[in-house]
């Protein structure tokens, strides 16, 4: 058990998604987070103010083109210094870090200039765009390299990945390989003072003439992504102009930004990374609370973090704020001090993304002085300014403790880098945490050792056991962008006592990143027995909710498998040459294809089956959609049931649902509550989709009015989760009880389709968050699908509530998609979570589907 951890109190947060944690000690009177807990702001929750979800449709449309790549220079022929004279933004008075004292955007562009004068150490690149346009920096700070020498530098840090135990005998890599460190800032928009404590370190480097500043930067090269949310940055919003949360959009990647970072995780194969944000006091520094990333070299990953959290604890706690003078609390380190609430269990972090590439020290850090929401409009300007002062401070403290460890502890960080590297291209076993394999570490007991058995590969099958070939060509093309090793069969093989056809993808798990593979592509595990609580989605599995065929293969050898690597899933795109032709709406590109045909007034039927007919006709579109989208048209003699016609959406959702609509080619037109009392033009929507923002009773009467001669006309309704229930409800449409499971789970369930138009062909399983389900179904009412009649859980987080009621149990076999017509509408009822973010995109279509189907014609 080893040594037990002090007090250890629970972890009380505000929000399950939100990245402010708020501590139930405070001193009255001083300047703190609200300590007055607030119902958690889930996914799905209305966006506030009663508005309309907003989304950039150019972002929706950027998601079609694939993972894509940042604007990020990749260096090769050229040393550093890399100068580049940055455009300068046009003053922006409404920039909302002008209130804080802080570097507007518009700011930062000149600054970075002015720096890249200074001496030679400070490169500027273009890491990408976002989604919003603006500039992401990325500044490096090292002592100048020759064109030969970091060409060297490179090849370096390629052998320490691809040929990892040849590295660590390699006396060259131990003395001279530079050790990359990343500090990433303002991911959360609204999170303002990680930027401007980063521009003073970069300025404090430019000029440093001190022997170990000198030392650091002839050894390190430093990387600051000086503000990661621009967007956000300026408008004081969490998310981005798209309205994503993107440190909810690792392993996922469906913004630029994300994107962007994941190159510089590729690329430049961070050592040491931190990640800084606000706001809780004291200032929370990771490694975090279990449950611990079952797929990390968890042993070398604690030990490094651990100790480097001392240090910046140290630094922190040394400035000499103090409760009594400033409001601000000692430093907390939760693996330490709290029992559960904030886990590392979940890959969608950058801290927690980041180890898959190397990293074997990453930490998210809050700062302590709340700025923003509810402070940013109420507290006196003076008063801010102070706080942010201290936030800059303290950024600045842990920035300097971060470079401080890694200098000291260079040889050895860049060791245990390697040694991840190792184990995962031999194959070895995870080495279990404990006090002898993460020295320094006290006090960690059986609730902090996750591991998994890695399988020996995974395959995602050619020919006609596959579901969806533009779905293994999304999934394969997204492993690739995520630097996972993919091999393409040049024969038909046999492995784990299947058959395998020419042209199936192998994965072999003996490959430097097997953690990443993994974490994408496993199952998961149920963890609901493990914690009582967790801090975000708890279950996610692309090989399960992506909509390809994946299958584990969990022993053997891969002699048998004569394979070629592949830099890029191949071309599924194809029309048959004669006869009517047969889409397959399996997956959001597939919806896509339709929707840009029927915009060209393309003919198109249901084939009752989830799929659409075309005539032969259509044979020269098909083959633009086919060549545009990566979709196949088969030969089909079947002529259809009902017209398809080009759906216009209604929709009050979350921003990612109206990503999702906008990325399968929906026309979109964003409502809410106050969008209909403002008066709302009926006629210029077929169907309307509610998930969140929309409450029929607060309608004003004539908007009542609007909605339900729309709905009595022919419009269909398709509703999600408890507000979609609810109006279906309210407006007297479809006899369905909704039943709320316990609104705290979350994960990838097992499910059974009916099949016809809404699930037929789908995947087995779905995704829920705050699931629900459906009883005393009246006459006409159609299940659609149904949770698995066993335990329905897959791998996730669902407990009953205390009551006993609300779990897994509850849901067991239960209605999860219910549809029928009511009142003249057509209405589909989700208790799924079928268009969560971006990571249940082969559920994506029954969504798709669902709308087509309801639409008036």
């Amino acid at each position: 058990m080893g040594i037990s951890r002090p007090s250890r109190p629970v972890l009380v947060t505000t929000a399950a998604t939100a990245g402010a944690l708020l501590f139930t000690t405070f001193a009255p009177g001083t300047a703190t987070a609200d300590p007055t807990p607030r119902p958690a702001v889930r996914e799905g929750s209305p966006l506030g103010a009663d508005r309309a979800a907003k989304a950039p449709e150019r972002a929706a449309e950027r998601a079609l083109g694939g993972t894509g790549a940042s604007g990020l220079d990749s260096g090769r022929g050229r040393g550093y210094p890399r100068e580049r004279k940055l455009t300068v933004p046009p003053e922006n008075p409404a920039d909302k870090s002008l209130k804080l004292g802080l570097t507007p955007y518009h700011g930062i562009a000149p600054k970075l200039n002015a720096l890249q004068r200074v001496g030679d150490r400070v490169s500027v690149e273009i890491a990408g765009r976002s989604t919003g346009g603006h500039e992401l920096y990325l500044v490096t700070v090292t002592a100048p390299e020759t064109a030969r020498e970091a060409a060297r530098q490179e090849r370096m840090r390629e052998r320490i990945e691809n040929a990892p135990a040849s590295a660590a005998k390699d006396k060259a890599i131990t003395s001279s390989y530079k050790t990359p460190v990343f500090i990433n800032n303002n991911i959360h928009g609204n999170e303002w003072e990680g930027t401007d404590a980063a521009l003073k370190l970069i300025e404090k480097l430019a000029k440093a003439r001190d022997k170990k500043s000198r030392d650091l930067l002839a050894r390190h090269r430093l990387y600051f992504s000086v503000t990661t949310n621009p967007d956000g940055r300026i408008a004081g919003t969490r998310a981005n102009a798209g309205g994503f949360d993107l440190n909810r959009d690792f392993i996922t990647a469906s913004q630029p930004e994300a994107r962007a970072v994941r190159r510089i995780a590729i690329d430049k194969q961070p050592a040491v990374m931190i990640d800084l944000h606000g706001y809780v006091n004291g200032t929370l520094i990771e490694p975090t609370t279990p449950p611990h990333g079952e797929n990390y070299e968890y042993d070398l990953f604690l030990k490094n973090s651990y100790a480097n959290a001392l240090g910046m604890e140290a630094a922190v706690n040394g400035l000499g704020y103090t409760e009594e003078k400033d409001g601000v609390l000692p430093a907390v380190i939760p693996f330490r001090d709290q029992e559960e609430g904030w886990d590392d269990w979940p890959p969608i972090f950058t801290p927690q993304y980041m180890p898959f590439h190397g990293a074997v020290a990453t930490h998210t850090i809050e700062f302590p002085m709340q700025v923003n929401n509810a402070a940013y409009e109420t507290q006196p300007v003076a008063e801010l300014r102070r706080r942010a002062a201290i936030n800059v401070d303290i950024a600045g403290a842990a920035m300097r403790a971060t470079l401080d460890y890694t200098q000291k502890h260079r040889t050895s960080v860049i060791a245990d880098q390697i040694e991840v590297f190792r184990r995962g291209a031999t194959g070895a076993e995870q080495v279990p945490v404990s006090e002898e394999t993460a020295p320094g570490v006290p006090g960690i007991g059986p609730e902090d050792v996750y591991t998994t058995e890695f399988p020996r590969a995974y395959v995602i099958p050619a020919g006609r056991g596959q579901r969806s070939a533009t779905a293994a060509a999304r999934l394969v093309d997204h492993l690739l962008a995520n630097d996972v090793r993919v091999e393409r069969a040049t024969h038909g093989f046999r492995l784990g006592g299947r058959t395998y056809a020419k042209g199936s993808y192998v994965v072999d798990m003996h490959q430097p990143k097997r953690g990443l593979a993994n974490v994408m592509l496993a199952d998961g595990r149920d963890i609901s027995d493990k914690v009582s609580t967790m801090y975000d989605i708890s279950g996610w599995s692309l090989g399960r909710l992506w909509g390809a065929s994946v299958d584990t293969v969990r022993g053997g050898g891969l002699k048998g498998v004569h394979a070629r690597v592949v830099h890029a899933a191949s071309d599924v795109g194809h029309v048959a040459p004669r006869g009517d032709l047969r889409l397959r709406l399996d997956d959001p590109r597939e919806v896509a294809a339709l929707n840009s045909l029927l915009a060209r007034g393309i003919t198109a039927r249901a084939d009752g089956k989830g799929g659409a007919i075309l005539p032969s006709s259509a044979r020269g579109a098909a083959k633009a959609a086919a060549k545009k989208y990566g979709v196949a048209f088969d030969a089909t003699r079947a002529k259809g049931r009902e017209a398809l016609h080009r759906t216009r959406v209604a929709a009050a959702v979350t921003p990612g649902e109206l990503f999702a609509l906008r990325e399968m080619g929906f026309d979109v037109e964003p409502v809410s509550t106050a969008v209909l009392n403002a008066g709302f033009d009926w006629r210029k929507a077929d169907a309307l989709m509610v998930s969140a923002g929309l409450d029929r009773a607060k309608l004003n009467p004539a908007a009542k009015s609007a909605l339900d001669a729309f709905l009595a006309g022919g419009g269909g309704l398709v509703g999600r989760g408890a507000a979609g229930a609810a109006l279906n409800a309210d407006a007297g449409l479809l006899a369905a009880e909704p039943v709320e499971g316990n609104g705290d789970a979350n994960g990838v369930v097992r499910v059974s389709n009916a099949g016809g138009t809404i699930t037929g062909g789908a995947p087995g399983h779905s995704f829920v968050y705050s699931p629900s389900w459906f009883t005393d179904l009246g006459p006409g009412v159609r299940v659609e699908q149904r949770y698995g009649t066993d335990d329905p859980l897959l791998s996730g987080h669902w407990r009953a509530t205390e009551d006993g009621s609300g779990g897994p149990a509850d849901a067991a076999g239960r209605a999860s998609v219910v549809s029928g017509s009511a009142g003249g509408a057509d209405v589909v009822l989700f208790g799924t979570e079928p268009l969560f973010r971006a990571h249940p995109k082969g559920v994506f279509p029954q969504v798709g589907r669902a709308l087509l189907s309801v639409a008036r014609s």
